[in-house]
């Protein structure tokens, strides 16, 4: 195989993207607990690189006949040598930004403390919190010839020290209990913790009292948790749902794949559990900074409001359409509705599901689930539709990496309010996000009501993640959801269908017939994509052929981007931007073409092998001519935004999009906040006007609202 000069490895590309969620933890504009939260999330996405790609490419090394990378024809053994080079600098950074910010709090009087930091009242307060609550859980295990090095659990922390008596020496390590709170806020009027590794580090020489304590260590080791090849276990098992509940607890003991410690390990220590560990040196990585980084939410939540206030971003209204609706199911037969999480609130479609699940004319309720909120009110609403005597079958994707347990509890939630649970396919993770309602009117006539979406059925992450929800009563729209779950039922994944496409089956043949129309218009062809990850070789290859047929491809990639742009001669006319910012970017969308045969589809995958050929997706497209303007402009501004907004090079780094001469700065996430609490403060006035106006107000009180009034006109008639 001949590998492409535009085109770069996955697992590099990752790591420069998780490097940008970095970055966002040293811009100036962004308000300081924020930053703490991005270094946070930057942290998680480190560990689960590690647990998943990376322990991929241990097994893979091990295998006899391994694949190289397609992109780059890199072995699995180089390509994580190249991850190991390039991660320590990325420790480093991580360190020094942590670092520089905790300085920075200090001024607004939160302060991260160390034991021999303490006040003496802080000390007395720490104390007496040691010996109520956790000296009791304290487990020292000695590591000798008769006890070997015990069984290390996935990114659990655990204390390391050597200790001295009468001249001899041995290891001790100490676990730090999983169910102890992450850090201790301290006494004082500021907001002074200290964290709980820390606390216990600072009572090692207590515990050891009898011994000299010669050094002492935080340390942590991270398991592989590809768990892929384990398809091959699954006919031990009758029930599927045990057979997950077996890969779950698998998970938490397979090899080690880093090792971690905040300051530097003695060498004998390191290399007895390198040895242990069978790891060698380049996994091993140091860290000034903590290695666990989750106390950092449970910390925002304890420091008071008034401190808060100025130190995390405002929160935003978010605007529900169907606030005041008599009944959205009559809006969304009317016309097709779109919402925009997180500026729409996700609670309008809860608010629909209500209203479904309470309608008399509502036959059955079908819906594909790959990830839920805790408390969800999604399965609160499905539950009571089933309780109300409608048909109601989920798709319950068990295979959803991390929520695996979450959603075989969820599905023993639904199936005792009497849902029918379907538990997916063995080979393809559903990951579609589509909801169908089926109603029978007074005629007998079978009508529908069909959602279909980019992200989650999930509460808690609208909030965070931004997401594009169509819904509509489009009769046709309808036929297909519901053959699609007729076929779901039966295990076909080859099914036909006008309107919706489908992976693994229809989707990606359509996206590249509809790539190949605008191949044919030279260059008057337009392809205008936004998604999270490209890393398909025949996709990439593709627009490629596009771009040098004279078509302008347009990108938004958040995530992982394989395709290298603006190569001369290859990658000219391809342009990538991509957007890191207060909320994580999610909706994928495409759109094929820009004059009156343009086509426009949302979609719940991105351009992945796994996603087009290993995952049951969907894609639906979009017909209204309001909605389609709407996603056009949500586009461009995305697109321009000169502020969030990076620009991929032809080397894969990242670079500030340049700004024309005497325009401003654009956030699109910014402007998009705007313009939903403009459009939540005039439903707010529309409904203080009509108060008023059913008290009965003067001529003289109208006038005096003209303005307002002018301005809630304007905005209906958009």
């Amino acid at each position: 195989m001949v590998y492409s000069p535009f085109m770069q490895n996955r697992e590099i590309a990752w790591l420069r993207f998780n490097e940008r969620v970095l970055d966002e933890a040293q811009m100036s504009e962004v308000p300081l607990l924020e930053r703490l939260k991005f270094i946070s999330i930057y942290d998680s996405n480190l560990d689960e690189f590690f647990m998943v790609r990376v322990g991929a490419l241990c097994d893979l090394k091990l295998l006899e006949k391994f694949t190289k990378d397609s992109k780059t024809g890199m072995t699995p053994d180089q390509q994580i040598k190249k991850i190991l080079e390039i991660v320590p600098a990325m420790y480093q950074k991580k360190d020094s930004i942590y670092l520089k910010l905790l300085s920075q709090l200090e001024f607004h009087h939160i302060r991260s403390l160390r034991f021999e930091q303490l006040s003496d009242s802080q000390l007395e307060f720490a104390e007496k919190y040691y010996h109520t609550q956790i000296e009791e859980l304290i487990f020292p295990q000695v590591i000798d010839k008769r006890h070997p090095l015990p069984f290390l659990e996935n990114n659990r922390l655990y204390i390391i020290t050597e200790l001295e008596k009468n001249e001899k020496s041995l290891l001790c390590l100490i676990p730090i209990q999983k169910h102890l709170p992450s850090f201790l806020m301290l006494t004082g009027h500021q907001v002074g913790f200290i964290l709980m590794e820390e606390l216990i580090l600072g009572k090692v020489e207590s515990i050891f009292k009898d011994y000299k304590v010669m050094s002492k260590t935080i340390i942590s080791v991270t398991r592989n948790a590809d768990l892929n090849a384990d398809n091959e276990n699954q006919d031990l098992f009758e029930d599927y749902k045990e057979f997950m509940k077996f890969i779950v607890k698998k998970r938490k003991r397979l090899s080690t794949v880093r090792l971690e410690s905040q300051g530097k390990l003695p060498n004998h220590i390191k290399s007895f559990l390198l040895e242990n560990l069978k790891l060698d040196n380049n996994h091993y990585f140091v860290s000034q900074s903590p290695l666990a980084m989750d106390f950092v939410f449970p910390l925002i939540n304890a420091v008071p409001s008034a401190y808060k206030e100025e130190l995390l971003y405002k929160p935003i209204h978010a605007f529900n359409p169907f606030l005041n609706s008599p009944s959205i199911i009559n809006e969304v037969r009317e016309k097709d509705q779109f919402l925009s999480y997180p500026y729409d609130d996700i609670n309008g479609y809860i608010q629909l599901l209500k209203e479904i699940a309470n309608d008399t004319d509502c036959l059955a309720i079908k819906i594909t689930i790959y990830r839920l909120a805790k408390n969800s009110e999604i399965v609160k609403y499905l539950c009571k539709a089933a309780e109300n005597g409608i048909e109601v079958t989920v798709l319950m994707e068990l295979k959803a990496r991390f929520d695996e347990e979450s959603n075989i509890k969820y599905a023993g939630i639904l199936a005792e309010a009497g849902c029918n649970i379907i538990y997916g396919f063995e080979e393809y993770k559903t990951h579609s996000k589509i909801f169908l309602a089926i109603f029978k009117d007074e005629k007998d006539n079978f009508n529908y009501i069909t959602q279909i979406g980019t992200g989650n059925y999930n509460e808690s992450t609208s909030k965070l993640y931004t997401d594009f929800s169509l819904i509509t009563a489009n009769y046709e729209l309808g036929l297909d959801a519901s053959d699609f779950f007729k076929n779901l039922s039966l295990g076909n994944l080859n099914g036909k269908y006008k309107h919706l496409l489908q992976a693994p089956t229809s989707m990606g043949q359509r996206f590249e017939e509809l790539i190949d129309i605008e191949i044919a218009k030279g260059q008057n062809g337009y392809l205008f994509f936004k998604f999270n990850s490209l890393t398909d070789y025949h996709f990439i290859n593709k627009l490629v052929e596009a771009a040098q047929a004279g078509v302008r491809v347009k990108l938004i990639i958040r995530g992982i981007c394989c395709l290298l742009p603006c190569i001369e001669g290859k990658t000219d006319n391809i342009e990538i931007h991509s957007i890191v910012g207060r909320y994580l970017e999610h909706p994928r969308i495409y759109i094929f073409g820009n004059d009156e045969s343009q086509t426009i589809y949302i979609a719940s995958a991105d351009l992945m092998t796994r996603n087009m050929k290993e995952r049951v997706e969907i894609a639906a497209p979009i017909f209204d001519a309001n909605i389609r303007a709407r996603i056009l402009d949500y586009m461009e501004k995305q697109f321009n935004d000169t502020v969030k907004g990076r620009q991929i090079q032809s080397t894969g780094d990242f670079s500030f999009i340049k700004m024309e001469m005497g325009s401003r700065a654009l956030s699109s996430q910014d402007q998009f906040i705007q313009e939903a609490e403009e459009k939540y403060q005039l439903q707010l006035d529309a409904g203080l006007l009509e108060e008023e106006i059913h008290k009965g107000p003067s001529i003289e009180e109208v006038a005096s609202r003209r303005g307002f009034l002018a301005k809630l006109v304007s905005w209906l008639r958009k």
